[in-house]
């Protein structure tokens, strides 16, 4: 459900070798100084959720998409400005915002910035039948 370019495939090959496991705590202090050299990096993907550390360099944009679940985003460093159905909202370092799944959205790094993307996913067909 995210955008196709939002990891290079470098980045997405990196990625899929390995994601947190349960009970594994994960490191998400701010990068600071080192922000320029970090990357968009998945954290897990269960059945009900997915987490990503998104890092989105000043001036660097996601274009408008849609997640089909409901999602929230952390701002953990830097500043970025979400796009919403001609609303733009500033967030900063500590700011958290929810959005309802399926909501065009885009965003816009003002400052670098790294972020706690959270995917809620909905049950597949398959998962609700066999309930």
């Amino acid at each position: 459900d995210l955008p196709d370019d939002l990891f290079t495939p470098k980045e997405a090959d990196r990625m899929a070798l390995r994601h947190a496991q349960p009970g594994e705590v994960v490191d998400l202090r701010p990068f600071g100084e080192r922000i320029s050299e970090a990357r968009t990096a998945a954290i897990v993907k269960a059945n009900g959720f997915e987490a990503v550390r998104l890092v989105l360099a000043a001036g660097s944009e996601i274009a408008p998409h849609r997640v089909s679940g409901e999602i929230t985003l952390h701002c953990l460093e830097g500043r970025v400005e979400l796009r919403r159905e001609g609303e733009h909202i500033d967030m900063r370092t500590g700011d958290w915002l929810y959005l309802d799944g399926g909501e065009l959205h885009a965003l816009k790094g003002v400052e670098d910035a790294s972020l706690l993307l959270m995917i809620l996913l909905s049950p597949s067909k398959d998962d609700a039948a066999s309930a």
